[in-house]
């Protein structure tokens, strides 16, 4: 059985706390794209954990823990994260395994990355500088570097000098910077191969008899739909894609094998990185929503930059539930919302004087202003209530009217650190009209920590 986590919008949903429930139910967690880029927050009792290139299943010691080929492997991150956000907590050795025919993000795509950036200046494209986009281009140009070529020093050698022709004349022509010397770069790329030996296998062929022999298979997707470079607000896109459908492809799995889908999403919305952001809070109202947002605030995991808020966005959701092919939503973040007397929703975008509830091209999105439905607040603390019954009448319609609007079943609330469930299966519900009455004997929202 193939399951797959991923983002609703514009990543920062809170995929890794939800991973990391899932993944304790899991044989195998699987990251399928991007790389360091990536910023997945775990608390647990080790700690609180930032994972970046580390799948969330480190942490499940039963777990088999995979970097499929899709993935943009930083090698040396790789081994100080590992030391940093798992070894040093005090949490045993994961058990890890790495894609032969992943490829190698290289010292040169950071660099590459993050002088573009700098040129860009003001029309930059929020990258992370991790290098990704540097290293998608060289994939897909076919000048990348796959894992296994790291052991064929004569194969690595001929392969980085065509590389490094084109990249020194840009570094000394556009970018006025030294060239790359290939004998340093083969030198750390030698130490490094030994350190990484023993986890690399052909994952494709792991994946496929770990599904045949009836194993539970989770693959963790970063970022969310609306960064995907066809399906996105592009250009303001990630380089990988953060869809569903690709984690086949990234991870090495059959897609008649995958049976679920968890979207997640925020009960508001956040986004690092540049890009139309149609809710988007300025002033004191948003300064307080990111204060009291997240489990620390609303910071990037990665760069540490302050993430752009707003208000719940049902039409970005749905569209994003809708690519992804959802088959259920994970709901993070509700206790967030206490403070407010009221809580508005963008129910739909005005476009040129037109209203619309779709979610358009990135080109019409730049006009977009919000139009916001407001609900109740609960004015409350919710914190430490595990069961959605038990939440105050407000928090409860919150949930409901969200789900209505979206169009896709809300299986998971995560208030705080407790996460409740819905007691009704979501196989059993995929048929049912998304349409609850609060505290209905006959529809029941039970939910319960797991």
């Amino acid at each position: 059985m193939v399951r797959a986590i991923v983002g609703a919008c514009w990543g920062d949903e809170g995929k890794g706390k939800i991973t990391d429930m899932l993944g304790a139910q899991s044989d195998v967690v699987v990251r399928f794209q991007g790389g360091a880029n990536a910023g997945h927050t775990i608390i647990n009792e080790f700690g609180r954990s930032a994972l970046h290139l580390l799948p969330s299943g480190v942490f499940n010691a039963k777990a088999t823990n995979v970097i499929g080929m899709g993935v943009a492997l930083d090698l040396d991150k790789l081994f100080k994260e590992l030391d940093a956000e798992v070894l040093s907590k005090g949490a045993p050795m994961p058990k890890l395994l790495v894609s032969d025919r992943a490829q190698v993000l290289m010292p040169y795509h950071i660099q590459f990355d993050t002088l573009e950036e700098m040129r860009l200046a003001d029309k930059a494209y929020g990258s992370t500088k991790s290098g990704i986009a540097p290293f998608y281009s060289d994939k897909y140009a076919k000048v990348g570097i796959q894992v296994c070529q790291l052991y064929d020093e004569e194969m690595l050698r001929e392969r980085l000098k065509i590389a490094l022709v084109k990249k020194n004349a840009l570094l000394e022509g556009l970018y006025h910077k030294p060239p790359i010397d290939l004998e340093e770069l083969v030198a750390k790329l030698k130490v490094l191969a030994e350190k990484i030996r023993p986890m690399v296998c052909d994952t494709t062929l792991y994946l496929h008899k770990a599904n045949k022999e009836g194993k539970v298979i989770l693959l963790e997707g970063q970022l969310g739909s609306l960064r995907d470079p066809d399906h996105g607000i592009y250009p303001y896109t990630t380089s990988s894609s953060p869809l569903a459908g690709y984690g086949c492809v990234g991870a090495g799995v059959s897609p008649r094998d995958m049976t679920d889908i968890y979207c997640v999403t925020k009960a508001y919305s956040s986004a690092v990185g540049a890009g139309p952001f149609v809710v988007r809070l300025t002033g004191p109202e948003g300064d307080e929503l990111r204060r009291r947002g997240g489990d620390a605030g609303e910071f990037g995991a990665t760069t540490g930059r302050p993430r752009r808020v707003g208000w719940f966005d049902t039409v970005a959701t749905k569209y994003g539930c809708m690519v992804q092919g959802a088959t259920q939503v994970a709901l993070t973040c509700l206790d967030v919302l206490g403070y407010l007397d009221e809580i508005p929703v963008c129910v739909g975008y005005e476009i040129d004087g037109e209203i619309t509830t779709r979610f358009p091209t990135t080109a019409r999105l730049e006009k977009a202003k919000p139009v916001l439905k407001k609900l109740p607040g609960w004015k409350c603390d919710i914190t430490g209530i595990r069961e959605f019954d038990k939440l105050p009448a407000e928090a409860q319609n919150y949930v409901n009217e969200i789900e209505k609007l979206i169009g896709f079943p809300i299986t998971y609330v995560s208030n705080e650190r407790i996460l409740l469930r819905e007691r009704r299966s979501c196989k059993a519900r995929r048929h049912l009209a998304p349409r609850f009455s609060m505290g209905s004997q006959r529809n029941p929202r039970i939910f319960f920590i797991l």
